[in-house]
């Protein structure tokens, strides 16, 4: 579909930024949540879209507002 513009949902998060302010490990934080280590990686780049539960536990553990750790936006391609 040539000169048509594809907007794309992308997740942008919080999470690398609030970890580190609360001193802790992906490891450690994955181990807190009930997942791998890979799935934090994953979460903190924006490459894995979690389940309702896991946002809830991640806000829960990084005493945060499940808001002000996940955000998406549109990107557009084209």
């Amino acid at each position: 579909m040539k000169g048509m513009v594809i907007r794309l949902s992308k997740l942008r998060t919080t999470i690398a930024e609030r970890r580190v302010e609360a001193g802790i490990t992906q490891a450690e934080l994955a181990e807190a949540v009930g997942v791998r280590r890979e799935t934090i990686g994953r979460l903190e780049k924006g490459q894995y879209n979690p389940s309702l539960k896991l946002a809830m536990d991640l806000a829960k553990i990084l005493d945060a507002d499940i808001y002000d750790l996940f955000e998406f936006y549109e990107e557009e391609r084209g």
